[in-house]
């Protein structure tokens, strides 16, 4: 990261003392790095242990003359390649969504014309409450990028979400926004995401209920970790993922074709929603209504994906190929027998029998010949990332 500028806000939690790893495992990659400590954060770490990390002066008033002689706030939030808020604290978060600038750190970032990626440290409530989600939406939608927060035990004696990312998960996120090569570099990745839809006539067609989140997530993460990422989508409303090739199809023919053009890769993942059959036979015009009469039809049955790609030989499948089972109950049975009926390397089994397909949130248990590995509920986001994680390793373990 030699050339590279990192200002790093540290916001008052007691996470904050995860900020001076961070800040080390930057200096030791050759970036330079400045620190603005919050009020707050000056509770849990002080200016001196930042400033002999850092090797710069420590940036805490925003009406410090001294400090604005030798570079003003405007120049501070526009000097980094990357602003990093770490621990990105729920009134940090408040405060950023809303555009209030009432001390050196709201300011510079309500300035900043610089990428920012926050970090969020908090009380598994505080995370949980609908207005830090409303205040995470509204980050997110400006473009600002998230890391975290991870799940287990707290300072204050709860377990959950909210715990801030460690260290050097947020300098891999810190990477990958930065250009820098991340662990999946050179590593070419195929992921479908989606529904598709199975025309009936010219304007009637059969889909299903699946947004699209799951499998954009899933892509985004990768690309973050520097991954090339063919994203193969059916149709959906929601934003393309960054950093990917986006690949648009309709019907499971297509999404058939365009896997098998994409192809060789390293890994498949298969998280698309593909309709089982299609109507044989569309009709070329709109079906008109006939009284006391019922249209029927004819179902063939689509291209089995998942399983045609399991089956290549060894020297053209995939060395991960990974699908989903969605289900309805009997979850982990049907998911079981599907993953031997598909010989996929990993499943990942989910419940939608609620609002999984169409909501932000989902629970996985991920089946391998290994084993099964239960993950708790999280978002879909938070799921991305963990197989991210999982990829990883298992791409460089011998």
């Amino acid at each position: 990261m030699n050339g590279n500028s990192i200002t790093i806000i540290i916001g008052g939690g007691i996470a904050a003392y995860k900020s001076l790893e961070l800040i080390r495992l930057f200096k030791k990659a050759g970036a330079r790095v400045r620190a603005v400590l919050t009020r707050a954060g000056a509770e849990f770490v002080t200016p001196l242990s930042v400033s002999a990390l850092t090797g710069e002066p420590v940036f805490e008033d925003l009406f410090n003359l001294d400090d604005e002689a030798k570079m003003g706030h405007i120049q501070l939030s526009r000097a980094a390649d990357l602003i990093i808020v770490a621990p990105a604290t729920a009134d940090l978060m408040a405060k950023m969504a809303n555009g209030l600038a009432n001390d050196l750190a709201t300011t510079l970032l309500l300035a900043t014309d610089t990428p920012v990626l926050i970090a969020p440290a908090m009380n598994v409530r505080m995370w949980e409450h609908i207005a830090t989600k409303r205040n995470l939406a509204t980050l997110r939608a400006d473009g600002i990028m998230t890391v975290g927060p991870d799940e287990g035990d707290m300072a204050c004696g709860e377990f959950g979400f909210g715990r801030m990312a460690e260290p050097d998960a947020i300098f891999e996120a810190a990477k990958a926004a930065l250009g820098v090569p991340g662990p999946l570099d050179g590593k070419y990745i195929v992921v479908t995401s989606g529904p598709t839809h199975e025309p009936i006539d010219p304007v009637r067609y059969i889909a299903n209920r699946s947004s699209g989140r799951q499998g954009a997530a899933i892509a985004e993460a990768l690309a973050r970790r520097g991954a090339q990422v063919s994203y193969i989508t059916g149709p959906v409303s929601i934003p393309a993922p960054k950093g990917v090739d986006v690949i648009k199809v309709e019907t499971a023919a297509q999404m058939f074709d365009a896997v098998n053009n994409s192809l060789p890769a390293d890994v498949t993942i298969f998280a698309a929603a593909v309709a089982d059959w299609r109507v044989d036979g569309a009709g070329a015009s709109k079906i008109k209504k006939q009284k006391g009469e019922l249209p029927t039809f004819t179902f063939a049955e689509n291209p089995d994906i998942l399983a045609s790609i399991s089956a290549l030989p060894k020297k053209q499948r995939p060395k991960l190929v990974i699908g989903f089972a969605a289900e309805t109950d009997h979850v982990l049975e049907n998911a079981r027998a599907k993953k031997k009926r598909k010989n996929c390397d990993w499943l990942l089994a989910n419940d939608v029998s609620g609002d999984v397909m169409g909501g932000t949130n989902n629970q996985i248990t991920l089946i391998s010949d290994s084993g099964e590995e239960s993950w708790p509920m999280m978002s879909k986001n938070d799921v991305a990332n963990r197989l991210a994680e999982k990829i990883m390793k298992a791409l460089t373990t011998p």
